[in-house]
């Protein structure tokens, strides 16, 4: 999920730079440098889009995240084997994280060419988590969840019927896999890669930098034009991504020059990295200042999902579930820095306050 902020796009597109006038049509690919292919891949109607990134690596291809497992995804992909990479094989597959539409079609793409998979160990297992059976066996801690957030019966409904989608989406993913860790390089064809990892958005996700030709494979860390969602599930509820992730953007601004080409997985190709890391701080601060003027008086989270997303939140359940857990992440954070405070009511219910100076 990327949240939609119209006022964060409008300030984003005048503070960075976009060199590419078109981009490539789905199962077409595009030239950014010599060597470096950009492919986009359809998406549902939430997301329409995803990147994804071909690197010339010897006599084939490494590929950089892999779309979403569908039958549109993989006719995407043959076309693209045929006509971009000319037949040439593909020699490995890097995914920055396990998200569906990163991850989705990776299973399937290393058995066709018999290659590795790369990715960071929390992704790995994360994604053969959320692609079994395992996640049903959340059930009765998702309930006490959902209605601790103020969900109603209708709304645990709506989560009941999509339980398990996440693993629809998921081709299943090779038994090994090639480790990536934070901080080491490796070479790519020609040139050396960094991996850099962040977190909140999700465990340990795996942006790549070439400093010899200046780019940086983003993922979802630094989008240009919407903030990536940030958020608790059940699993882990107690959890604070939103110090993770506030962390993440210091990290990446430290490690990472302002003059790279971004090759975000969203949006148009970018330059102002800094600019757009700064900006995705304060608009994450901005979130939290709206909270803590919304609980002066206690509130419920599902009391509190219009004050950060609209009232259209309410009419899409799966919005509806995502917005829930990015509001219990930003209350999380401020329960950590001593701000507000929360009480469970006679039915479990949680209520939120602003503590008083």
């Amino acid at each position: 999920m990327k949240q939609s902020s119209n006022s964060s796009s409008k300030r984003a597109r005048s503070q960075l730079e976009y060199p590419f006038a078109t981009a490539p049509l789905s199962g077409q690919a595009m030239e950014i440098t010599p060597g470096i292919l950009w492919a986009r891949l359809p998406l549902t109607a939430l997301s329409s889009q995803v990147n994804v990134w071909a690197i010339a690596d010897g006599g084939g291809w490494a590929v950089v995240d892999t779309g979403l497992l569908s039958a549109e995804t993989e006719a995407s992909w043959l076309q693209i084997f045929a006509t971009a990479f000319a037949g040439r094989p593909v020699t490995r597959v890097l995914v920055t994280h396990w998200h569906p539409d990163h991850s989705g079609m990776a299973g399937w793409m290393t058995r066709k060419f018999a290659c590795r998979l790369w990715m960071t160990r929390l992704e790995y297992l994360s994604n053969r988590v959320m692609s079994t059976d395992l996640v049903s066996k959340l059930w009765l801690e998702a309930l006490a969840f959902y209605r601790a957030a103020g969900w109603d019966d209708k709304a645990i409904e709506a989560y009941d019927s999509r339980l398990g989608n996440d693993g629809k989406n998921i081709f299943s993913l090779a038994g090994s896999y090639r480790r990536m860790s934070d901080g080491e390089s490796f070479a790519i064809g020609e040139h050396q890669w960094r991996v850099v990892v962040g977190s909140g958005h999700s465990p340990e996700h795996a942006c790549l930098y070439c400093p010899e030709l200046r780019l940086l494979i983003s993922g979802d860390q630094a989008l240009p034009e919407t903030p990536s969602n940030i958020i608790v599930y059940p699993s882990e509820p107690d959890a604070d991504p939103v110090a993770d992730w506030l962390d993440s953007l210091a990290k990446l601004k430290r490690e990472v020059p302002d003059d790279v080409l971004v090759l975000p997985a969203h949006q148009q190709p970018y330059r102002g990295l800094h600019a757009r890391l700064d900006e995705l701080a304060r608009d994450r601060e901005s979130m939290l200042q709206k909270l803590r003027l919304a609980v002066a008086e206690p509130r419920r989270c599902v009391d509190l999902l219009e004050t950060l997303f609209g009232s259209k939140i309410h009419t899409n359940p799966i919005l509806f579930s995502w917005a829930t857990g990015e509001t219990i992440a930003c209350l999380n954070h401020l329960l950590r820095r001593g701000e507000i405070a929360r009480r469970a009511d006679a039915e479990d219910v949680l209520w939120y306050a602003l503590l008083s100076a």
